[in-house]
């Protein structure tokens, strides 16, 4: 399939899919008038790194991850190395749950405040 339709299904912008080949997280072949062509997989692929991008690994790390993704290999520093990206994710998560609790009794005080007609506390 062509940069185009790749971009429709995968559900990303053509100048991304340029950009995971600059990183060399996704392979294209190109026809004889230079047109970038993909093979169906490239939506799954495609799909992965947005995921990947979305949990916050960097592109060198995406990029050492698709072996093993692909086909199994996986080497003991790869395994360290995912396994410490999964532990800042747990840390980031926890983060984010304090966050939203303190979002949530900012949100019951205001509430409050505008139920009693008064000015949201400070």
């Amino acid at each position: 399939m062509r940069i185009g339709e790749l971009a429709t299904r995968a559900g990303v912008s053509v100048r991304a899919l340029r950009y995971y080949e600059e990183q060399g997280l996704l392979v294209s072949e190109r026809s004889s008038g230079g047109q970038r062509h993909y093979p169906e997989s490239a939506v799954e692929r495609v799909w992965l790194i947005r995921q990947l991008y979305a949990a916050g690994l960097a592109s060198r790390s995406i990029v050492d991850l698709m072996p093993c993704v692909e086909n199994g290999q996986v080497t003991p520093e790869l395994l360290g190395r995912l396994s410490a990206e999964r532990s800042r994710i747990e840390d980031r998560i926890g983060e984010l749950v304090k966050a939203r609790d303190k979002l949530d009794s900012v949100i019951t005080l205001a509430a409050k405040a505008a139920h009693e007609g008064k000015p949201c506390p400070r």
